[in-house]
């Protein structure tokens, strides 16, 4: 399963590309992250547990200590592309 997070705040300049990128190596999700020009931050994730992709999505909402989620959008993708690490872009 494949998701993709939109998330707003304070969350460039503040470290949150490499929480996620190390929460996703920790946690064996693929996909990558990356800053936005809007100011947000993507995320794809890829999983085959269901269970995992929740527990991902529930420590990106806190996000590191300097950040501040203000907003945050998932969408389910039906993504036939296979990550086979997680990247920051």
């Amino acid at each position: 399963m494949t998701r993709l997070y939109r998330i707003t705040g304070r969350v460039q300049g503040v470290g949150f590309r490499h929480f996620t990128h190390k929460l996703a190596l920790g946690m064996g999700i693929t996909g990558y992250v990356k800053n936005m020009s809007d100011g947000s931050v993507e995320v794809m994730a890829q999983s085959k547990s269901e269970r995992t992709l929740e527990a991902f999505q529930k420590r990106l909402k806190e996000g590191p200590s300097f950040a501040r989620v203000d907003d945050f959008e998932r969408t389910d993708m039906d993504d036939n592309r296979k990550y086979n690490d997680f990247i920051i872009e």
